[in-house]
């Protein structure tokens, strides 16, 4: 492994003593802001450099641990390559423990350390049994910040940790440069200054660049790293850019800086790979978007299997292979993430072909042309590792045998339910239904037909009569429908897109203008 800077991201729960440890390894204090130093708790990104035995460097990145700055904790580790996790011995395992651990399985960051702090005050045994159940794989330390004890150790483990991570550097000459900006202040003499972490590439001084969004050019005019002057800033480091030709009022945090003449640009939506910590929201589900130093709101469709696309209201700048995290809104919890396959794909749903395009960008196969999608054919089955139970296998069974008449999830059992649903086997369609797909796409089928009958729109009694189910079965299918954007609700009809037929809005025919006529 070829030598080249790191970022270490902290985790852990408030008061689990993450930046007394940063400041007992470095030397600096991450925690800037007097309200912090006056209340003890980070609320703030910090940060700080540690230069390890073998030369490595790591730029530190300090994260609060309280529930209310999760988002500020996303923002920070979303640009890391491996973690420290605190977790105290006297009080072991903790809600932010877990969901910061979360972040980290749903940005993929799987390599790094456990400190077991406050060793001193409490037998570590408990916690380290804990962190190792939490974190498979992962070292664990016991230490204590206030005495030193097991500094050296941690630093080893840190050492250890980091030579099995790919530096970002590695990938300079081929990818322009990419800064996440997660500061903007102003300097008097030196104008707008950005932070952020280099993802990619690397910036010079002088260096002509832009911002996004917006596209506004700008130069580097000075480069630092940690404080100090550099000619070249390389991925994978913390870096402050002077920056001429932006005010301070036009850049924020979410903003990105990156190389002229790069492809980077802003997408409304994102086909995504994701992995939930529990059982996945319904399609149509509103849900926070964390990419980057940004997030936006965005609806969630099912694409069939363990992929989705993301409607974003407010666009990311995001790459194929860049992960998000997927945070639920109200109350806020951590439900997952995973890789973007495609960061600007055209809005659609479920298909085969798109579901074995997917396939072959989730193996990182090559991608030569999208692949042409058939809205009418029923998305394939995935399989999932590990396979399907038996229960599961026969469940998928019922729900195929039982056409356009399901049973209610009542009756069901759960976990199977929730294992096909994973596995693209069974969609749910309302609060308590679920439908096989295949038989999905024959009503979408039949849905759009009946529709055809009556001028491109549908009432809920004209599915229930043809169908011969009950209100509450028409009901939610058109519902369903509508999430899925096949149809749109307007009145008590429920009228046909013509994007559901190839093209355009909807299906009803409209009068020509008044010149045509």
């Amino acid at each position: 492994m070829s030598d080249g800077p790191l970022t270490l991201g902290t985790a852990g729960h408030i008061d689990h003593g993450k930046s007394a440890l940063i400041t007992a390894l470095t030397g600096v204090d991450p925690d800037r802001l007097p309200e912090e130093r006056r209340r003890g708790i980070s609320i703030e990104l910090g940060y700080a450099q540690l230069t390890l035995a073998s030369g490595t460097r790591l730029s530190i990145v300090d994260v609060p641990g309280h529930e209310r700055y999760v988002r500020t904790m996303v923002a920070g580790a979303t640009g890391i390559d491996l973690y420290l996790m605190a977790i105290a011995a006297d009080d072991g395992v903790m809600p932010q423990t877990r969901e910061h651990a979360a972040v980290l399985r749903a940005l993929g960051v799987n390599r790094g350390v456990v400190a077991v702090t406050k060793s001193d005050l409490a037998d570590p045994d408990v916690a380290v049994l804990e962190a190792e159940e939490l974190l498979p794989g992962a070292q664990v330390v016991p230490v204590s910040a206030r005495t030193g004890a097991g500094l050296d150790e941690l630093r080893a483990a840190l050492e250890r940790a980091a030579a099995g991570v790919p530096r970002r550097a590695q990938a300079a000459g081929r990818k322009p440069a990419r800064l996440h900006v997660d500061r903007v202040f102003t300097i008097r003499g030196a104008g707008t200054v950005l932070t952020g972490t280099l993802w990619s590439g690397a910036i010079g001084r002088g260096d002509p660049v832009r911002l996004l969004p917006g596209n506004r050019p700008a130069r580097a005019r000075e480069v630092q790293v940690h404080g100090a002057p550099v000619d070249n800033a390389q991925a994978g480091q913390r870096v402050a850019v002077n920056l001429g030709g932006v005010a301070v009022s036009e850049a924020q945090r979410g903003d990105v800086l990156t190389s002229i003449g790069g492809e980077l640009t802003e997408s409304y939506r994102l086909d995504c790979e994701v992995t939930f910590e529990r059982e996945p929201p319904d399609t149509g589900s509103r849900v926070q978007v964390h990419h980057g130093t940004r997030e936006t709101p965005a609806r969630m469709t099912w694409l069939g299997g363990r992929f989705w696309q993301l409607r974003l209201e407010t666009p990311l700048i995001a790459c194929d292979g860049d992960r998000i995290v997927l945070r639920q809104i109200a109350p806020p919890d951590t439900l997952g993430g995973g890789p973007v396959l495609d960061a600007h794909p055209r809005k659609h749903g479920p298909s085969r072909d798109l579901t074995a395009r997917l396939e072959r960008l989730s193996r990182g196969e090559s991608d030569p042309a999208p692949a042409v999608e058939s809205a009418a054919v029923a998305p394939a089955a995935v399989p999932t590792s590990p396979p399907l139970a038996e229960s599961a296998v026969a469940l998928e069974a019922r729900l195929h045998a039982a056409g356009f008449a399901p049973p209610l999830d009542a009756e069901l059992d759960a976990t199977d339910l929730a294992a096909l649903r994973v596995a693209g086997r069974a969609v749910r369609v309302g609060r308590n239904l679920h439908f096989h797909p295949q038989r999905l796409a024959e009503l979408r089928t039949t849905v759009i037909a009946v529709a055809a009958r009556h001028g491109g729109e549908i009432t809920i009694a004209q599915l229930r009569d043809e169908l011969g189910t009950s209100r509450k079965f028409a009901q939610g299918l058109l519902e369903h429908f509508d999430a899925e954007r096949v149809t749109i609700r307007r009145g008590d009809v429920h009228v046909v897109r013509r994007s559901a037929l190839g093209s355009g809005e909807d299906g009803r025919r409209e009068p020509p203008p008044a010149r045509e006529r």
